[in-house]
């Protein structure tokens, strides 16, 4: 069972049509998740990630926001590099189990050149904007788009975008950038206009939330939000956090049918 690779928008990138999302690897305070949990030793995550592997995933997702992520992901993928497209993001920080925002310019620089270091790399391939939810404020404003696009030059960055929490912010982002983070599953589907923008942009569409953090029911929940994640042709990869690896092997035969289901 191997997992296709989908071009992001028009970045040049590839990422499989499942990534796994790295928040239980680094933080379990302040979490949405319905149940708590243990953060994995080095050996569990570790042998999380060559499982994650052999399932055709490239795609990690991490943040300064989640704890440790980083600087563990640094750590564990060390000689990896090349086979890995890793997501991060600026703008949140997580400190004290609480969060705080700073989307300025020289906050930003500060962050990607934090991640480059945590991360043992020296270049990150898709970072988006970590919103506090004032989304066209935030891109609009701030100056965080901007700096992102002067760092992209510089080559410490492939590819910007955003992770929005309102529809306003994702059809701006699709306008202005590489690719959207947006919530998208059975229960919340509010954001279709902004998937509808990103199809029309070629801008690439990562989704997260395709689980509803956890709190779906039902015998064939998860078969179910997937056919219907991947029934808009804009999603080109969901994100999914998981540190069990049969639920990770589960996702991706589920992903595997959707995608059949939905050619």
């Amino acid at each position: 069972m191997m997992l296709p690779k989908r071009a992001l928008g028009n970045t040049g990138i590839d990422v499989s049509a499942l990534g796994l999302g790295t928040v239980k690897f680094g933080r379990n305070q302040g979490v949405k998740y319905p149940q708590g949990f243990e953060l994995p030793s080095d050996a569990q995550a570790s042998a999380l990630l060559s499982h994650a592997q052999t399932l055709g995933i490239n795609l990690i997702d991490t943040a300064p926001a989640y704890g440790s992520s980083e600087e563990r992901l640094g750590q564990l993928l060390a000689g990896q590099r090349d086979q890995w497209v890793l997501c991060s993001k600026v703008g949140e920080e997580f400190d004290n189990g609480a969060s705080h925002f700073d989307f300025s310019p020289q906050h930003t620089r500060f962050s990607i050149e934090r991640s480059l270091q945590r991360l043992r790399t020296d270049r990150i391939d898709i970072v988006l904007v970590h919103s506090s939810g004032d989304d066209c404020h935030i891109l609009q404003k701030s100056g965080v788009l901007e700096t992102l696009r002067d760092l992209k030059r510089e080559g410490k960055i492939r590819a910007i975008g955003a992770s929005t929490k309102t529809i306003a912010g994702g059809l701006f982002a699709a306008q202005h950038s590489d690719a959207v983070m947006v919530t998208w599953n059975p229960q919340h589907t509010e954001e279709k206009p902004v998937l509808d923008a990103c199809l029309q942009h070629r801008c690439g569409v990562l989704v997260k939330k395709a689980f509803a953090s956890g709190h779906l029911h039902g015998e064939h929940a998860v078969q179910q939000s997937l056919n219907f994640v991947f029934s808009h042709p804009a999603v080109t990869s969901a994100i999914v956090g998981t540190l069990n690896p049969e639920h990770l092997r589960d996702n991706a035969a589920a992903t595997l049918e959707a995608i059949a289901r939905n050619r």
